[in-house]
């Protein structure tokens, strides 16, 4: 899978920022506790969206439904220059309502759409299957467990994300190749 110059440069400071959060000086998981924090933060952080994406980009963690995975692996191939409009992916991503509401206030702002194709393609790439995300998943699993029922229910949405079996995925693969079809892009048939 290829991604652009631009993904690869904010993933590692995206993994970065989740990694800062999740955990305080006593080795206690405070991922969750500290997430409602910046999300309170929002109209102070919101001034950093374009300089450092990343960093603001960590208040939509595990806000985000992948339908259309396919849709999201192209968007990593492109430059920070050549985004979709971020309604156009309203097929591909889902938001849950809390993080909706962080949207709705970001999308006001004049960098807001391209801003929210960035927190989803970070998002997306955080919980896309790879050996570093095993790694992680393994060690953030046992954090949700803590959290109680919110965490196993955002794990478990995560992986019907990535459901590489049976018709589901084959509708998953259609609707992406249809999409990408769509907005311009060559179908991979």
């Amino acid at each position: 899978m290829s991604m652009s110059a631009f993904f690869r440069a904010l993933r590692t400071s995206y993994q970065a920022e989740i990694d800062d959060l999740a955990f305080d000086s006593e080795g206690r998981n405070v991922l969750r506790k500290r997430l409602l924090e910046k999300r309170g933060q929002i109209t102070f952080l919101k001034q950093m969206m374009e300089l450092s994406p990343e960093m603001v980009a960590v208040v939509f963690h595990d806000g985000f439904h992948f339908e259309l995975p396919a849709v999201m692996e192209q968007v990593l191939t492109l430059e920070s220059d050549e985004f979709p409009d971020w309604t156009s992916l309203s097929d591909a991503v889902q938001l849950t309502p809390w993080a909706k509401e962080l949207a709705d206030q970001l999308l006001q702002e004049p960098q807001g759409d391209w801003f929210m194709v960035v927190a989803a393609a970070l998002e997306y790439v955080y919980h896309r299957p790879s050996s570093h995300h095993h790694e992680a998943a393994s060690h953030e699993t046992h954090g949700h467990e803590a959290d109680g029922a919110h965490g196993a229910v955002g794990r478990q949405g995560h992986a019907d994300d990535f459901d590489k079996d049976g018709e589901q995925h084959h509708d998953h693969e259609e609707s992406s190749a249809d999409w990408l079809e769509e907005h311009g892009f060559d179908r991979k048939d």
